[in-house]
């Protein structure tokens, strides 16, 4: 018996239609497969739901793959592929594996030598960097900032000087409740002509991606309050 594969199964940003959104071959993909990791249940059974109506939910499998699971946890997903059965990883939001904790099981299976499928997906972190008019060739995403302003301030700056050193686009982001303290510091911190891409909502119709100087923004800022966002700093 050959052994399943692993798919890498992207979901929403938040949108309601995947129409749009999921390809159909991802589509397909996700409707035939019966066993999932997932970072949250909820989340992922609504996409399968989205993308097939009919969908099987209380036939098929979830299991949780969080950033609290630990990989002696998934041993038993990694057998059943060894076993010929196919699993699919689903994120919370956007691809699986980026900035998400789908990577552990992704590197058991390379381990085992499972047939890893990374599929086509919305990416926030993609949709920014392309959309923001900055350094395509040479980027870093640093995730969340600090919660505390004043380690969150100097992170700031600290991003802000490895532009300025090496042209390289920094990505950054928050939960949409800090999104809008994230914003206020960047306009605070950061030197009145650097370059600050703000992207928010993104593939949704609200979508509204936006690159100024510091000076600009703090002439133009508009609320982010609880609007998921991505921010970059970078040269044009």
């Amino acid at each position: 018996m050959s052994a399943g594969k692993l798919y890498l199964i992207p979901n929403t940003l938040g949108g309601e239609s995947t129409d749009d959104i999921i390809p159909q071959k991802v589509a397909e993909i996700a409707s035939e497969l019966r066993v999932f990791a997932v970072e949250d249940i909820k989340s992922a059974r609504r996409l399968l739901r989205k993308i097939d109506r009919t969908f099987p939910i209380d036939d098929s499998e979830f299991y949780i793959l969080n950033k609290s699971t630990n990989a002696s946890e998934l041993h038993h997903l990694i057998k059943a592929m060894k076993a010929g059965k196919s699993i699919g990883i689903i994120s919370e939001a956007g691809c699986a594996g980026i900035a998400d904790p789908g990577a552990v099981l992704v590197a058991l299976a390379h381990e085992s030598e499972i047939h890893v499928v990374p599929t086509v997906g919305p990416s926030s972190i993609l949709l920014t960097l392309i959309g923001s008019g900055f350094n395509g060739q040479q980027f870093s995403f640093h995730g969340y900032l600090p919660k505390e302003k004043k380690e969150r301030s100097r992170k700031l700056k600290d991003l802000e000087q490895r532009v300025r050193r090496t042209g390289e686009t920094q990505l950054f982001m928050d939960t949409p409740f800090r999104s809008m303290h994230v914003f206020e510091d960047a306009l605070n911190e950061l030197a009145d002509d650097t370059l600050l891409c703000v992207a928010s909502n993104l593939t949704l119709f609200t979508e509204r991606i936006q690159t100024k100087t510091i000076k600009d923004w703090r002439e133009n800022a508009y609320d982010l309050s609880k609007q998921p966002t991505m921010f970059a700093i970078g040269k044009l």
